[in-house]
């Protein structure tokens, strides 16, 4: 899980306590380095203070909750007030801890947003020797793994889901970019040509000439 918390001896603390337990735990100073670990790394939970240097954990919390990745958020912080409560919850937080607490406490909740979200996680999808799983953001083709940027395993994700049947570029670049995106960009050719090469030989992205994209089930897909 993602620990944000800007208290060094605090952060310390947690990390340690939840290794105890079994937890294993990347620690954040401040918002940016926060945002940096979230672009790069998948996790179960994100443990937020709201009062920390650069972008605050309110900020960050709406990051998460834009992103569609259904990260928990747990609001640790020593601001207690119902309104302040209130307004963590109306940020997509999960739950809330108030400082001072009990380590212990903290293992609880953390265990029960856990139990919570995997009631709910998204379906493995399997096709051509391709391995999604949109919970653990992890891919593999033929048991090996593929590490592939936020974009490229987005893309993926769509053309899997579409189970064989063609995507247009149009229809990538709506699900897979934001609502900002220019129509005109060549973003979504980059994107396939370099996921393809990531997914390796025999291709198993097929172009659809003027048409679009889709995963080749014989796995001999090409183009650009």
């Amino acid at each position: 899980m993602l620990v944000v918390e800007d208290e060094p001896l605090m952060a310390e603390a947690i990390r340690d306590g939840l290794r105890l337990e079994a937890i294993a735990a990347d620690i954040a100073g401040d918002g940016d380095t926060a945002l940096e670990l979230l672009s790069i790394n998948a996790y179960d939970i994100a443990v937020l203070d709201r009062d920390i240097p650069g972008p605050s954990g309110d900020e960050i919390a709406g990051h998460i909750v834009s992103s569609g990745s259904g990260i928990p958020i747990l609001m640790l912080t020593a601001a207690d007030r119902i309104d302040d409560k209130a307004t963590g919850f109306g940020l997509g937080a999960d739950d809330y801890l108030t400082k001072p607490f009990d380590l212990q406490e903290l293992v609880l909740r953390l265990r029960a947003l856990d139990r919570r979200r995997a009631h709910s996680r998204p379906p493995v999808r399997e096709i051509a020797g391709l391995r999604l799983d949109p919970f653990r953001r992890e891919v593999y083709r033929d048991d090996r793994y593929v590490a592939l940027t936020r974009k490229q395993f987005a893309v993926l994700e769509v053309l899997m889901a579409a189970d064989g049947g063609v995507v247009s570029a149009e229809d990538l670049l709506e699900r897979a970019w934001d609502e900002n995106a220019d129509p005109f960009t060549n973003a979504v050719r980059i994107t396939v040509s370099a996921l393809r090469k990531r997914l390796g030989e025999p291709w198993v992205i097929a172009t659809v000439p003027g048409v679009g994209y889709r995963i080749d089930a014989e796995g001999s897909g090409g183009g650009d």
